[in-house]
């Protein structure tokens, strides 16, 4: 049987980063950089599924008046809301007796072993999340997270948060399509594709914060710029992201592996987007199980929740066709 001093190590050793660990997944990420900078890291503590709220509708009461004119005190119907879908993520560091009271028998040599693994396990979880934000929901037989691919879809129709584009027109994304725009997508035509898609994704002083471009895209904007056009952003810049401006929005390259084509950008508005993890369950370490037929120590780093959107329409995808 494992001992039980190492028991405790392991989780104590991840008890006390875990916090860091959910910081650096927000920071390390240029959307839920942008969301946790607009406050939208929303922690839940239960239910069946997450509810985001949103509103679809003006209050139709409004009214100019006169006077002793009657106002309209009829009750509007504007609010209704999304509901997505719980997603789990886990990944295990364990460590044998061998290691942990024989091989590494010193009580330094345990800690650098454990915190090599847990590191490791750390970046695992996070590098996963990153590319989760970007997929369509579908990796891993459906339990992965509902990234952009599904909540800015190009197929504007598409159903996303339990609720159909297909039947409701305010749950629409806005989409800048090369073809069927007759653009062939350039240095020369990127920044008009970009203003276009701009206007098609604002309501008001509401717009477009944020652009997450692929390698292709990234390259024709940069290209686009003068000298003096090229300002970087001091703060994303300094968390590891080559970010220029668009108008007020951040530009930046954020790979995240197949789920990010090279050509395909979105512009987003951060303001309706959510990173919505369980209170219990944000890189939070289970306590450590020591295994019945080994002798082994095994902790779990685990975290529940998605990635929600309260306006579809005032976000924007860019395709080539």
């Amino acid at each position: 049987m494992a001992s039980p001093n190492l028991t405790e190590l392991v989780t104590t050793t991840q008890r006390n980063r875990s916090g860091t660990v959910a910081d650096n997944v927000t920071n390390n990420n240029g959307v839920l950089r942008a969301i946790s900078r607009n406050n939208r890291v929303r922690t839940f503590s239960g239910g069946r599924d997450i509810v985001q709220e949103l509103s679809y509708a003006e209050n139709s009461t409004f009214k100019y008046y006169s006077g002793y004119e009657v106002l309209d005190v009829s009750p509007s119907d504007v609010i209704t809301a999304s509901t997505w879908d719980i997603k789990q993520a886990a990944v295990a560091v364990t460590i044998s007796g061998l290691e942990g009271d024989i091989v590494n028998a010193g009580p330094e040599s345990v800690t650098n072993l454990l915190e090599t693994r847990i590191e490791n396990a750390e970046d695992t979880m996070m590098n996963n999340l990153h590319e989760g934000i970007y997929s369509d929901g579908t990796g891993s037989s459906g339990k992965q997270i509902t990234g952009l691919q599904n909540i800015v879809n190009a197929t504007v129709a598409s159903t996303s948060g339990n609720i159909a584009g297909a039947t409701f027109s305010f749950w629409q994304p806005a989409l800048y399509n090369f073809t069927t725009e007759s653009v062939t997508a350039s240095a020369s035509t990127i920044q008009s594709a970009m203003q276009t898609l701009t206007l098609r994704a604002t309501r008001g002083m509401d717009e477009p914060d944020l652009w997450v471009m692929g390698e292709t895209y990234y390259q024709y904007f940069w290209e686009s710029l003068t000298d003096i056009q090229r300002i970087n952003t001091p703060g994303e810049g300094r968390a590891g992201f080559n970010a220029l401006k668009h108008k007020n929005a951040d530009v930046i390259y954020d790979p995240a592996g197949s789920n990010f084509s090279a050509t395909r950008a979105y512009a987003l508005n951060t303001k309706y987007l959510f990173w919505r993890p369980h209170s219990a369950r944000n890189m939070t370490p289970l306590d450590s199980r020591t295994a019945i037929n080994q002798d082994a120590t095994v902790s779990i780093l685990a975290w529940a929740g998605n990635l929600t959107c309260s306006n579809r329409s005032l976000q924007g995808v860019m395709v080539p066709s």
